[in-house]
């Protein structure tokens, strides 16, 4: 599910790698993050597959950052995604219930 964990970062907006991987170990309090080289794989093959989009980005003197953001292929691929993960708990909820 890494890349719709990724698409689900951009959804709140373009950003770059470290600080997606910052705010998904803060949101699960530290029990989750992804690797770097997990990390920017899947951002070159979401970017091949037409699913994000990257610029190169200012932030400062010197400070030079890739910024990703989603597509609307990257929308859609993460509306069908959700879908899919939703439909999976569904089924696992009723086949692990007491």
């Amino acid at each position: 599910h890494t890349d719709t964990i990724i698409l689900t970062q951009l959804m709140r907006g373009d950003n770059y790698g470290y600080e997606i991987n910052k705010n998904i170990q803060q949101r699960t309090n530290g029990e989750y993050g992804f690797k770097e080289a997990t990390l920017y794989t899947a951002f070159k093959r979401l970017e091949q597959n037409g699913l994000i989009t990257s610029y190169w980005g200012a932030d400062g003197p010197g400070a030079r950052r890739r910024y990703y953001a989603i597509t609307v292929l990257g929308q859609e691929k993460l509306i069908s995604d959700l879908a899919a993960w939703e439909d999976t708990k569904r089924q696992l909820d009723q086949l692990l219930e007491g």
